[in-house]
């Protein structure tokens, strides 16, 4: 008695359908599972047997073997719990193979015959689509996650008696026992959250500062803001998500993969994330919690704020090998990480923005205040490595609020009108980089900086000065011109004029250790 069940796996942010072969022989009664297969996918076959026994299927003194396809590829999880029970039942008769032909099932099983939620639903449910498969059962509470990915039919079930009778429904042509997981993704996707969201209007001073974060958001450049305490970087940091553009719905599904692969979705109580991540994590952060961890790796906070914005603040803090990780990211928009079982790649286009004091009590250069040597001061900015430094293209120094500000609390210029600017901004990057890879000014590598970022004489001349008078690298000639390029965008001017050219390099003064 043989049956073959089709499941999926996830291989870090790439999923994979997978064969569960089962075979139920004469012999001496024994449960096999083999396939390449980890320590929790093994063991399903304690889960599987009591289960069945809870949901009144005893099973008969038989040899089972269960065989996972592909054998060569590492099966992870508790997802095969479902198909391997289901595969068991439809070798003892109680199903037949025709009910499970062109369907997908995942799950993991209770000991009380209950189909728990699992991770990794949205980018199995997608493979099984684009494989052409008819139908996915899943837990009830990923039925919705499941839905996400339109074209293909979900159903959610409670356990295992609940599938059992779904499957025997389908093979007598009941069709309605289980009303297929629905979901209009356009709307969800549209849906404003009703949370209320921070605003720059709630800012009272800090106009450098705001320019700033809207030149950044603008060409979705890299920001860090050196001030002393209580200056409002913080406040400052939190509110950048409401300026950048919303999510559109392909960067949604990207996001909501990275989610569910983690096993977020689920636990969110949402089947689509429709807005920016904004993730915060602690200066104890561990390299391997900021990358990506595990014998198989899960997707690490770079990749958990994919599209959206990482605030690190205090910046010199973290460790300095820690904040090392963030040099390919910072690059490539993504981060690879090798290990024995292979390698795996998970997105990580997200924007940087970082905080810090100037000196470890904070208030240098106010001498009346600061009590630091200069030893102390520069020890402590040079926690920060360079080539972090000199991938951060905007740095901007955030002054001490002032009394009369505090007093008159007037309210500043809203994110809504920021972001109309930021939008209009984007559209011309949009259509600037029409038709190639590019999608914002901080894309630019050296080359497409001289397609896109040309000058004129006087604008020359002036950056040739520059360049000398500031000790300028290559890479720091380039986060200039392409710095510039966004600021132009704001502006509305078709070239770069020499007004903004001078407002980039007062952003770039203030990272330029590195240059020096």
């Amino acid at each position: 008695m043989f049956s073959t069940i089709t499941s999926g796996t996830v291989c870090g942010i790439s999923s994979h359908l997978v064969q569960v072969e089962v075979d139920l022989s004469k012999g001496l009664p024994c449960f096999q599972m083999v396939g390449l297969l980890s320590s929790e996918v093994r063991e399903a076959r304690e889960r599987v047997r009591v289960a069945l026994k809870n949901s009144g299927i005893i099973l008969p003194p038989v040899c089972i073997n269960v065989n996972l396809s592909p054998a060569d590829l590492r099966k992870e999880g508790t997802m095969f719990d479902l198909p391997v029970a289901v595969g068991i039942l439809t070798c003892l008769g109680r199903l037949s193979k025709e009910s499970t032909a062109g369907t997908v099932l995942l799950g993991e099983l209770g000991l009380n015959g209950e189909v728990k939620p699992v991770r990794g639903v949205l980018p199995v449910v997608t493979r099984a689509k684009e494989s052409g498969m008819r139908r996915c059962i899943l837990p009830r509470d990923n039925a919705m996650e499941g839905a996400v990915a339109g074209g293909i039919e979900i159903v959610g079930v409670a356990g295992v008696t609940e599938t059992v009778e779904y499957l025997q429904g389908l093979e007598n042509g009941q069709k309605g026992l289980i009303e297929p997981a629905r979901i209009d993704v356009m709307s969800l996707w549209k849906e404003n959250d009703k949370d209320r969201e921070l605003d720059f209007a709630d800012i009272s001073g800090q106009e450098t500062v705001k320019r700033a974060a809207e030149v950044a958001a603008a060409g979705f450049h890299h920001l860090l803001m050196i001030g002393p305490p209580g200056s409002g970087k913080t406040m400052l940091a939190k509110r950048i998500p409401s300026i950048l553009p919303p999510l559109s719905l392909q960067e949604s599904l990207e996001v909501s993969t990275v989610y569910s692969v983690s096993g977020l979705l689920h636990s969110a109580k949402k089947a689509l994330i429709t807005r920016r991540p904004f993730l915060s994590p602690h200066h104890t952060i561990t390299g391997q919690a900021l990358a990506g961890s595990g014998r198989v790796p899960v997707p690490g906070i770079v990749s958990l704020c994919h599209r959206g914005v990482l605030f690190l603040d205090e910046l010199p803090e973290f460790k300095r090998e820690t904040l090392d990780i963030l040099r390919q990211p910072l690059e490539d928009r993504r981060i690879q990480i090798a290990r024995s079982s292979g390698v795996y790649t998970f997105p990580a286009d997200f924007m940087l923005v970082g905080a810090m004091n100037p000196c470890p009590c904070g208030y240098y250069p106010d001498m009346a205040r600061c009590r630091c040597a200069p030893y102390e001061v520069k020890r402590y900015l040079g926690r920060v490595s360079g080539p972090i430094l000199d991938r951060i293209d905007i740095c901007v120094e955030v002054e001490p609020l002032k009394f009369r500000d505090i007093l008159e609390r007037s309210a500043g210029e809203s994110s809504a009108r920021i972001r109309e600017r930021v939008l209009r901004a984007r559209s011309l990057q949009a259509e600037r980089f029409d038709g190639t890879n590019l999608r914002f000014n901080s894309d630019m590598e050296a080359g497409d900086v001289e397609k896109y970022c040309g000058l004129e004489e006087q604008e020359r001349n002036y950056m040739e000065r520059m360049f000398s008078v500031m000790h300028l690298s290559a890479r720091g000639y380039h986060r200039i011109l392409k710095v510039a390029r966004t600021i132009a965008d704001l502006g509305g001017s078709g070239r770069i004029r020499e007004e903004h050219l001078a407002e980039a390099i007062c952003y770039r003064y203030m990272g330029g250790q590195s240059e020096r």
